[in-house]
């Protein structure tokens, strides 16, 4: 009798442990969710990223607290919420950065971007431009090749992130020209420097540099893709400027940790859909530079899948050596 009653216990203990986790998904949330940034205060995924968490506190009733964690091209956020509990309170908005380029661009990056993350839902694209400083000559991209031609090695671009390292070599291999890279820790300080005049360009997404565009402290010259943005229609592309096979984009969306319970990430991925349809919200985001959409996070996955074989081609291509 005793035994039963024992055998009884641990059966009824194990199937409470066992509900205990769908519980905790079907209340969710029930207290202030951390949102982590992998890049500075001011850079264009915050901003993008504060606009979703105050929009998705709403809907889902708790305060999303957003955390900046920058540096080592997104992989010190990335590896943060790699470790993370995945229980829905550690959420990561993030770019091509740390899931695409990252893994191509340093030898030892501290986890795997497809195993160690749960994907629940894209963003949208922060499509780039080429922005130089107004003093600088060069009425279009085609004037700053050819001066790039006749002074080799002279001509310097900042980047503040992945994609403005890999378009700055990408063009640098597409157009035959000998241009000096300029890394900075976040697009804030490089666009600070290019408006200062201590370096002469850089690609930067929308976000951060339309202001200093429409203050007329950066000149714009093109949209880093291989059409016009609707965004910017007065901008041309990359082709349209000459530079051929050039296509790049910076996308964005939100993970987990790897392991997020289903009911969690089919409540999240909901709520970002309703964020991207909102045409108020949309149109706040297109005034930052933001293409706002998402989908299913079976897509997401798939896409993240894709895009990471994607830039390793571009990185071989451009001739970028890992550090």
């Amino acid at each position: 009798m005793k035994f039963l009653n024992l055998l009884k216990a641990v059966l009824v203990g194990g199937a409470a442990l066992a509900a205990a986790p769908q519980a905790q998904a079907a209340d969710y949330p029930v207290k202030p969710i951390t949102l982590i940034v992998p890049f500075p205060a001011g850079s264009g995924t915050d901003a993008v990223g504060r606009i979703f968490g105050s929009e998705l506190s709403a809907i889902l009733g708790q305060q999303i607290v957003v955390e900046n964690k920058p540096g080592a091209n997104a992989t010190i956020a990335a590896a943060y919420v790699a470790r993370a509990k995945p229980d829905g309170y550690t959420l990561f908005v993030t770019t091509n950065t740390s899931h695409s380029a990252a893994p191509w661009l340093m030898k030892n990056v501290p986890y795997d971007p497809v195993k160690d993350f749960t994907p629940i839902a894209r963003g949208g694209n922060l499509p780039f431009i080429l922005v130089v400083n107004p003093k600088r000559p060069w009425k279009n991209v085609g004037e700053l090749v050819a001066d790039a031609r006749q002074r080799p090695g002279r001509i310097t671009y900042a980047s503040g992130n992945s994609t403005g390292i890999v378009a700055g070599a990408t063009l640098a291999n597409r157009a035959k020209i000998d241009i000096l890279h300029v890394p900075y820790k976040g697009t804030p300080q490089a666009l600070t420097d290019v408006v200062g005049g201590q370096v002469d360009f850089m690609f930067t997404d929308l976000a951060s540099g339309l202001p200093f565009v429409q203050s007329g402290q950066l000149r714009a010259l093109a949209v880093s893709t291989a059409e016009r943005s609707a965004i910017v229609p007065e901008l041309p592309s990359m082709a349209e400027a000459g530079v051929r096979d050039f296509d790049l984009n910076s996308w964005n969306g939100y993970f987990g940790p790897a392991g997020l319970p289903p009911e969690i990430v089919a409540k999240l991925n909901a709520a970002i859909n309703q964020v991207v349809s909102k045409p108020e919200v949309k149109q706040r985001l297109a005034g930052l530079g933001f293409d706002a959409f998402s989908g299913t996070p079976q897509d997401f996955g798939r896409f993240v899948g894709e895009q990471r074989d994607l830039w390793g081609k571009l990185i071989r291509d451009a001739g970028i050596q890992q550090q």
